[in-house]
């Protein structure tokens, strides 16, 4: 996924009626498993696929989410509903990454990058190859949702400012 997780995250707010900090929690979910490639462009330098870094392995997430989730049930029910947003959101993002990016669902059992199809790399850039694919039409489908949704939510809002 190149485009898609940002808008992916809105509807996911938006499906969850989620506004506000909900909201924000949705995007940021959405889009938490690429922070990792400051580290791939900065420090690692390319040379392990980000897909590999804990940041886009499910297991991992599962091992952050469930005490966080429940520890919040214990002592701070309010901020459950967003924390589960967030951690959906993370969750929306690797589901997505698995259509051609690959993530790693049977963590620790082995560390196979699963994905539902391959994008053949028949340019010389990358970008252009995925562009190219018939997959990046779910990207464009998703993206396009997002904005036609978001337009006509607000369009029928008084101006504010």
């Amino acid at each position: 996924m190149l485009i898609a997780h940002l808008p992916s995250g809105y509807l996911l707010g938006r499906g969850a009626n989620a506004g506000g900090r909900a909201m924000v929690a949705a995007l940021l979910g959405s889009v938490a498993p690429d922070f990792d490639l400051l580290w791939f462009h900065l420090v690692d330098h390319g040379r392990v696929h980000h897909h590999d870094y804990y940041s886009h392995i499910p297991g991992f997430w599962l091992l952050v989410a469930l005490p966080v989730l429940a520890l919040l049930r214990w002592f701070a029910p309010s901020r459950l509903r967003i924390a589960a947003i967030f951690f959906a959101g993370i969750f929306l993002h690797l589901a997505l990454d698995t259509l051609v990016g690959g993530i790693m669902w049977r963590w620790p059992l082995d560390d196979h990058l699963y994905s539902l199809a391959v994008v053949p790399a028949r340019y010389g850039n990358w970008v252009v190859s995925f562009i190219l694919h018939w997959s990046f039409l779910t990207e464009i489908a998703i993206t396009l949702l997002a904005v036609w949704l978001f337009w006509r939510d607000r369009r029928g809002r008084p101006a504010t400012g």
